[in-house]
């Protein structure tokens, strides 16, 4: 499997405030920006593959709409999570 716990662990431990920190903001949109890119890899190879592309506009909305909350909360922590992980906006 392409996500494990010790990649979930690696995530929340690089882009939250510790290993356990699961649920702030910067933890969530980094987890949901690693499932996004490994299911754009995979509609690139499966281009018919309709309900995993669900699943992608899915996880962008909710990335985008904790991208939001992230931006009219504190602009900093925003701007800090865009670049860390190279999001165009």
């Amino acid at each position: 499997m392409y996500l494990n716990s010790e990649k979930k662990v690696e995530l929340f431990s690089t882009y939250g405030q510790g290993a356990k920190d699961t649920g702030s903001a910067e933890s969530q949109i980094a987890l949901f920006t690693f499932r996004i890119k490994n299911l754009t890899e995979h509609m690139k190879q499966n281009r018919k593959d309709h309900s995993t592309e669900r699943a992608l506009t899915g996880l962008v909305g909710k990335r985008r709409a904790l991208l939001n909350y992230l931006k009219s909360r504190d602009i900093n922590r925003y701007r800090a999570i865009v670049k860390a992980l190279g999001l165009r906006k």
